[in-house]
């Protein structure tokens, strides 16, 4: 059983069919993904299941705090069920590939008091972007580690 399927049965959360196949589709450790990708996945499971009962499903998990929804650029909303490890994302910026990270330290106690400007902060969200093997290397501007801009022509 699945680490999400199971917290959801622990807070004795109703597991109908369709929320059972939303929340399998949603397992594993590097899954971010979009409501269509979910929906897309849920009817090969589950033919008769609707985009909005996936959309509903979702939208209740996010509520419940067992997945995050994931905001990154301005794609599509993701949704991560890896919502109980702390962890921060490392986003491709051509194709969009969202992954989990775990640096170490801890990025909260590194903001100082004198960047807090009398905000008691509570929580914190790093956001790692550069370009995964997958989408090919870029030439980077010589020295500066920059990509360079391209042009529409």
């Amino acid at each position: 059983m699945s680490d999400l399927l199971e917290r959801l049965r622990g807070r004795g959360w109703r597991m109908t069919a369709q929320r059972r196949v939303v929340a399998e589709v949603l397992d594993g450790e590097h899954v971010h993904l979009t409501a269509d990708e979910v929906h897309a996945r849920a009817v090969a499971k589950l033919p008769e299941i609707s985009r909005a009962t996936v959309y509903n499903t979702l939208g209740e998990l996010v509520t419940l705090g067992e997945v995050l929804e994931v905001s990154t650029d301005q794609r599509a909303k993701r949704y991560d069920p890896n919502a109980h490890q702390p962890h921060h994302h490392l986003v491709c910026a051509r194709c969009g590939a969202i992954r989990d990270v775990h640096p170490v330290g801890n990025p909260l106690a590194d903001l100082p008091d004198t960047e807090r400007f009398g905000f008691t902060v509570s929580d914190v969200e790093v956001t790692y972007r550069g370009v995964c093997p997958n989408s090919g290397p870029r030439p980077s501007v010589a020295g500066t580690g920059f990509e360079p801009a391209t042009s529409g022509l």
